[in-house]
Order: C-alpha cells, then structure tokens, then sequence
C-alpha cells in the first residue's frame, strides 16, 4: 500500500487513530484535522514513513511528545507556536521535520530545536533573536536556502546564520 490521503477528514476518533496507526503505506496524510487528542497522536505514532498533520494549528505538549516518536518525516506545518516542553520533545525525532509557519521561537526552543539530526524546516520564521541565532548558526547540518528563509529574518539574525554557512 502507498499513500493515503485523508485530508478531507476534519475529526478523528481514537479508534479510528489506532486503526489508520497500522496502515503500512509510506504516507498519510491528515491534513485537514483541526485537532488530535494525546491518544490519537500516541496511535499515529506507531506509523511509519510520511505523516503530514498540517491543518493543526496547535498541539498538546504531550501530544507533541506522543507524535516525536514517529518513524519518518513528519508534517506539522500549521503550528504557530512552540513551547520549550514540544521543542524537546521533537528534538528526540527520527525523520524531517517540517515546522514552516512557526513565526518565532524562544532562545530555549530554538537551542533545544538544534539538537534535531534529520532536516528541520523553519521557513516560516521573520522573529528570532540574535542569541537564538547564534545556537541556529551552530547547527549541523546546515540549513539549506529552501529549509529556512533569511530573508525574511531581522537583518542581523540572517548575518549571523550566513556567516556561518547557512541558507545556501
């Protein structure tokens, strides 16, 4: 089995989470829920491979934890906001993690984000301080023009992460 889209699904029951939690394809996409219970993500946390949650604008910090645990990239491009306890969390995954429309992160969020090893997308970012960019700056690997958007960053943040190499 391959991709599965449910994007038009607007709610999703635990049952039905623990249910789509042994589809073997290597995507599923749920982007039109709006909300997920901690249980809920614990089940889609058994999935391996893309899971793309892009219409959840906010998440419980377990629930965040809960979902770290998935095996493969992981979409959660419509969290606006990120709390120190999620950025940990996230921190542990294993995969990409796309987190596009995050628009500001803490000193501590971001030098906890740092320590993520698979690709981490920021691109949403315009508010960063120059400290946060100094963690960012050490980041290995590097961010890549298409993960992160200097441009649209403070003039000193974006100076900071070019420097050292980053948005090429």
């Amino acid at each position: 089995m391959g991709h599965l889209n449910l994007n038009g699904l607007t709610e999703l029951s635990e049952a039905t989470a623990e249910s789509l939690s042994k589809h073997e394809g290597y995507s599923l996409n749920l982007d039109g829920l709006t909300s997920l219970s901690d249980a809920a993500a614990e089940s889609l946390s058994k999935l391996e491979g893309y899971l793309t949650l892009e219409g959840l604008t906010k998440l419980s910090d377990a629930a965040v934890e809960n979902l770290s645990k998935h095996a493969g990239d992981l979409y959660l491009r419509g969290l606006t906001s990120l709390s120190d306890a999620a950025a940990e969390s996230l921190s542990k995954h294993k995969g990409s993690l796309h987190l596009d429309r995050l628009v500001n992160l803490s000193e501590a969020a971001t030098e906890i984000l740092c320590k993520h090893e698979g690709d981490l997308w920021l691109r949403g970012l315009t508010e960063l301080s120059d400290a946060a960019a100094e963690s960012l700056a050490n980041r290995k690997p590097k961010f890549r023009s298409w993960e992160i958007k200097l441009d649209n960053l403070p003039a000193s943040v974006a100076k900071i992460l070019r420097d050292a190499g980053h948005g090429e």
